[in-house]
């Protein structure tokens, strides 16, 4: 467990101290996606070390972090998160093994190429092709899979967008996390002309490029999505997972997510990320739209996100096929793993207990015998012993307790943290 979140010159001195039986992890950003990657990691005894721009995530304390703290965040500096990485796998004396998961920490991971760091996915132009939503939807037409009707707005009139789409719509940036810096959001509903223009002008100001997309009728808690891992050879290791339950309900994130079995979801996702050729770790996220009565592609992240725990808790630990892949020294035989993936649930406790609590339209989808094995903490043997029906969760565990009291002391202050799961 580290200690506490070091800054960059004390990181890089304790991480010159230790000694690596292999290739650490190194996890970025430090919060509940990083967090549930290193669990995955840890458990088969890799070293992580979690980095961040701020200490202020639940991941450091966890048991499953050897060293945490801070490196230039590559938004801020390119070229000093090139160096802070570069001397990261210096004081390592051993190859980084990189995991970002959030956009922008993908996307500089691969457009630096630091010496030392090896990176388990596709280079830029595989993530390009996936994570700019300019090109991912003219990828989902040619190959006949169904998406939101979508204007370009660097191609199209955003008059004649609008009265094609009719208000409301919604405006996407095209790299989403670009867009959040620029529009504090990365989905806008725009409801007349002045607040089109208003966002256009931001935008532009920004450089930031804008899909007009119509607003998808979306049937609640049907939402789906394609956890995965492919291998550079192809092989593919793969879960389907239902986000059951959001908070708040109807635009929120994920806080409850069980198995599913929809083949088309997993056929029309991986006909995708074929074409593109991407290998590594991704979700394809679909919803189901109720006046298509179809499900519509939305977006494929390439990286981890909030809720893979389930996935691992489910016999798919997406997070070491990724890492086995570039370690020779670590196995990890994702064919015979596909044919033993079992079912499983995924709850973020902190939003299910807010919804609980302040929604009285909305009812409990966990039974008492869940509630018993959560408080107990028996779920935990259970997600180890890769049960037909484990349960799981995104920061709480009895076992490592850190990350929960984090969480709370982070509630009830008024830190913000930066990541918006």
């Amino acid at each position: 467990m580290a200690d506490r979140f070091l800054e960059t010159d004390e990181l890089l001195e304790a991480v010159a101290e230790a000694e690596f039986d292999r290739a650490p992890a190194v996890v970025a950003n430090a919060h509940i996606t990083g967090l549930s990657v290193a669990r995955a990691l840890s458990a088969h005894g890799i070293p992580v070390i979690a980095v961040d721009r701020s200490g202020d995530g639940v991941a450091p304390p966890s048991n499953a972090i050897d060293y945490a703290g801070r490196i230039t965040y590559p938004l801020d500096d390119r070229e000093g998160f090139r160096t802070d990485l570069e001397a990261l796998a210096d004081a390592a004396g051993t190859d980084l093994v990189a995991f970002g998961c959030m956009d922008e920490w993908v996307h500089a991971f691969a457009d630096v190429e630091a010496d030392g760091v090896r990176r388990p996915f596709s280079d830029k132009q595989g993530i390009d092709a996936v994570l700019d939503k300019s090109s991912l939807y003219r990828l989902a037409e040619e190959l006949e899979v169904p998406y939101p009707e979508t204007y370009w707005l660097s191609e199209s009139d955003p008059d004649a967008a609008a009265e094609a789409l009719g208000f409301p719509f919604v405006l996407k940036p095209a790299l989403k996390r670009e867009g959040e810096e620029a529009l504090g959001t990365n989905v806008v509903e725009v409801s007349d002309r002045e607040q089109l223009y208003e966002t256009l002008e931001a935008a532009e100001a920004a450089d930031v490029e804008l899909l007009a997309q119509e607003k998808v009728n979306i049937a609640q808690g049907k939402d789906t999505s394609l956890a995965s891992y492919i291998s550079p050879d192809g092989e593919t290791l793969s879960v389907v997972g239902n986000a059951r339950v959001r908070y708040p309900q109807s635009f929120g994130t994920s806080c409850v997510v069980e198995t599913t079995d929809r083949p088309e979801i997993r056929e029309r996702a991986l006909s995708v990320l074929d074409r593109t050729g991407y290998h590594g770790i991704s979700e394809s996220e679909f919803v189901y739209d109720a006046d298509r009565e179809e499900y519509v592609l939305l977006d494929i992240n390439t990286r981890p996100w909030k809720w893979i725990s389930m996935p691992v808790a489910a016999g798919a630990n997406l997070p070491l096929a990724a890492y086995a892949s570039v370690v020779d020294s670590v196995e990890y035989d994702v064919s015979s793993a596909a044919e033993n993936v079992g079912d499983a649930r995924w709850v973020y406790l902190r939003d299910y207990l807010t919804l609980l609590s302040t929604d009285d339209s909305f009812r409990d989808v966990l039974s008492g015998d869940d509630w018993t094995t959560l408080v107990s903490g028996g779920f935990e043997s259970a997600e180890s012993l890769g049960t037909s029906e484990s349960l799981t969760t995104g920061v709480y565990r009895p076992s490592d307790p850190n990350p929960t009291a984090k969480l709370l002391e982070t509630e009830f202050s008024r830190r913000d943290y930066y990541c918006s799961c």
